[in-house]
C-alpha cells in the first residue's frame, strides 16, 4: 500500500519540569509526502492540521490543555482525548506531544482516496515517535478498526509505535487529573521540596509528610509537583485524595 502523509511546518519551542529541550522546524509551509521520507519529520514540533472549534450546541468538548511537558497547549476533542493528553504529559519518559500532528493519505481497495488525522504524537526520551488514537472501547465501529489497524500498519512501516487507547483506569486517572493540578513550576517551592527528600526517604502516609514539613496548606502544592514530576513516588491505584477533579 502506497502511503502518502500531509502535514504544516512551524517554529517550535519546548520546555518542560523534568528537563529542557528546545528546537526549530521550518517556516510554516504545508507539506506532503510519502511516508518513508515523512518518517524523518519531528511531529512532536508541528501545529495541527484541524481546529478546535467551540461553538453554541457542540456536543463534543474541545479545548487546550496547557502541558508542562512542552510549555504550550495542545488540543483535544473530548474529555476522553483529554484525559490521554493528561497521562502523556505525566508520562516521564514522554519529552514532546503534538495533537493531530498529520492527515495519512491512502487509496482503499476500491481505488477510493482515504485521509485520518490522527490524535496525538509523542516523541519519548529515547527517540521513538508515537501515534496514538483514542476512542472509548464501545464506539470503535467495523469501519474505524479498519482506519486504525491501515494507520498501525502505516506506523510500522515508518518505524514508529501505534497506540489505540481507550477508556483509563478510573482510579489512576483520578490520582492524575488531581495532581495535574499542580503541574506548573509556580508550585514548586525549593525549600519545601529539598526538606521533601529528607522527610519521605521512607514510605510515609502523605498527610503525616506534608505535617513534618509544615502547615499543609503550604506544603501539599510542593508535594504535588514533586508527585507530578516524579520525583517523589506513590502508589497511583489508591485514591490520592477523597472525590474525583476535573
Amino acid at each position: 500500500m502506497g502511503w502518502a502523509v500531509w502535514w504544516r511546518c512551524a517554529a517550535w519551542r519546548q520546555r518542560r519540569c523534568r528537563g529542557s529541550r528546545s528546537g526549530t522546524s521550518a517556516d510554516g509551509r504545508e507539506r506532503h509526502d510519502g511516508l518513508v521520507a515523512a518518517a524523518a519529520v519531528a511531529f512532536e514540533a508541528v501545529p495541527p492540521v484541524r481546529s478546535f472549534p467551540v461553538y453554541r450546541g457542540q456536543r463534543n468538548n474541545t479545548g487546550l490543555w496547557w502541558s508542562a511537558t512542552t510549555g504550550a497547549h495542545a488540543g483535544f476533542e473530548s474529555w476522553l482525548e483529554r484525559d490521554h493528553l493528561t497521562l502523556l504529559d505525566f508520562d516521564p519518559v514522554v519529552v514532546a506531544i503534538s495533537s493531530q500532528p498529520f492527515w495519512l493519505l491512502w487509496d482503499d481497495d476500491a481505488g477510493r482516496r482515504r485521509s485520518h488525522a490522527p490524535d496525538f504524537f509523542a516523541r519519548l526520551a529515547d527517540g521513538t515517535g508515537v501515534v496514538i488514537d483514542v476512542r472509548p472501547a464501545t464506539r470503535v465501529r467495523p469501519k474505524d478498526a479498519a482506519v486504525f489497524a491501515t494507520t498501525g500498519r502505516a506506523c510500522a512501516e515508518a518505524g514508529w509505535e501505534y497506540r489505540l487507547v481507550h477508556e483509563p483506569d478510573a482510579v489512576l486517572m483520578a490520582n492524575v487529573r488531581w495532581l495535574a493540578g499542580y503541574r506548573h513550576p509556580r508550585c514548586l517551592r525549593p525549600a519545601v521540596a529539598a526538606a521533601a527528600g529528607v522527610v519521605f526517604a521512607d514510605p510515609l502516609p502523605l498527610m503525616d509528610g506534608a505535617e513534618r514539613l509544615g502547615d499543609p496548606l503550604a506544603t501539599l502544592p510542593t508535594v504535588f509537583h514533586l508527585l507530578w514530576c516524579g520525583w517523589l513516588g506513590v502508589d497511583l491505584a489508591v485514591p490520592l485524595v477523597g472525590g474525583d477533579r476535573r
